[in-house]
């Protein structure tokens, strides 16, 4: 099947003009709603039917799915059975009387959806989960709130009438959750339908409700950004300066627990190790340890892999660079490594020039490689999906 978003992600979702701008000018900031005119824009990534054989034919464990309805209060216990499985037959019930079906991360079990998400992560250095909600006509899911991660809306099915209102927080933390009845949704700013077909933006923060429109269900993906800020860089390039500088790593004063201790000495101190700190932190390290922890929870983009194992690598099989799959090559003691969704993997030194052809997203074959045994470095890198065959 065709899959038209792996060719330019995010250019696919809210179009290719609008990209550049996108990042200057509205990532972070505001929403962006796309009518893109095209019913059938997203149908290669999910439909109603397929959530109907999901939700009817898996064994879905509590977590997997859950279900919301803004108008009363449904508990989980409601629709799981006493061995922590999804009741099927309660799960339809519950959605014929106005519930939504929400699949949490079905990028996981989703091929589809999973390819979009190592795309977009390909565009955003961050991780890229999915959410689908399935909404039975004239019903709502959630009350007014706002979602401490920025998300793309993809409306694949049906139509849902969406207000967008204030941001009461601004930017929140990762786990600075919406509490109902501590943030009010301001004034109204902005309302409009997203048809089939359709994408919507909404930073991190913004107040927003949604309900479906017209006398279909309504069924969307929502594809959230789980990023890192520049507040998690600091604290890891604090932490490098620490290594380095013995003054942050002395005990705080004896007795600064106690309820008259006098602060005074502590503020000066704390400042000169600001200043200190502000002299001696590098950017480098830091940002690389964060690379590399996000390149090292990544799941290996390795599909053919087990089909092709028993495949033996001949001179004429050409090979390039999986685009999505994110590495790092970096030294460790004698021994160089790919750091790699799935592990860091291992070679010589030697073989750091066929690594880097490899790598460098251009075909190659085996006798395009110099190192000493250049099949066994090609098994090792399509293993681990980081080269796909042509």
């Amino acid at each position: 099947m065709s899959e038209p978003w792996l060719d330019d992600p995010l250019g696919f979702l809210i179009g290719a003009e609008r990209v550049s701008r996108f990042f200057s000018d509205t990532y972070e900031r505001e929403a962006l709603i796309v009518a893109h005119g095209a019913p059938k824009r997203f149908e290669g990534l999910l439909s109603i039917d397929a959530i109907d054989r999901i939700v009817t034919s898996v064994d879905l464990r509590e977590g997997q799915l859950d279900l919301a309805d803004a108008s009363r209060t449904i508990r989980r216990t409601d629709y799981i059975d006493g061995g922590g499985y999804v009741d099927r037959g309660a799960v339809a019930e519950l959605h014929r009387a106005g519930a939504t079906i929400i699949l949490q991360h079905a990028h996981q079990t989703q091929p589809s959806l999973a390819r979009l998400c190592r795309a977009l992560e390909h565009v955003f250095s961050c991780h890229v989960q999915t959410n689908l909600y399935l909404t039975p006509p004239n019903a709502q899911g959630f009350r007014t709130h706002y979602d401490n991660h920025d998300v793309l809306v993809l409306q694949v099915e049906g139509e849902k009438a969406w207000r967008l209102y204030e941001k009461p927080v601004d930017t929140p933390y990762r786990g600075e959750g919406f509490e109902l009845g501590k943030y009010q949704p301001g004034e109204l700013k902005q309302e409009f339908v997203l048809k089939a077909g359709d994408c919507a933006y909404v930073p991190r923060g913004l107040m927003h409700d949604a309900m479906t429109s017209g006398t279909e269900p309504s069924l969307h993906i929502t594809v959230g950004l789980i990023v890192r800020t520049w507040a998690d860089l600091m604290l890891e390039a604090v932490s490098e300066v620490a290594l380095r500088v013995p003054e942050l790593r002395r005990s705080l004063p004896p007795g600064h627990a106690h309820a008259n201790f006098d602060r005074t000495a502590a503020r000066a101190h704390l400042k000169e190790l600001s200043a200190l700190v502000a002299r001696e932190v590098q950017l480098d390290e830091a940002l690389d340890l964060s690379i590399d922890t996000f390149i090292r929870s990544r799941a290996a983009d390795n599909r053919s892999s087990i089909r092709d194992a028993a495949r033996a690598i001949a001179k004429s099989d050409g090979f390039k660079a999986n685009a999505f799959s994110p590495y790092r090559i970096a030294e460790d003691g004698d021994d160089l490594v790919v750091i790699a969704p799935g592990g860091d993997l291992k070679f010589k030194p030697s073989d750091l020039a066929s690594l880097t052809k490899a790598l460098s997203g251009e075909v190659f074959r085996v006798g395009d490689l110099t190192a000493e045994a250049p099949e066994a470095l090609i098994a090792k890198l399509f293993s681990y999906g980081l080269i796909v065959r042509t």
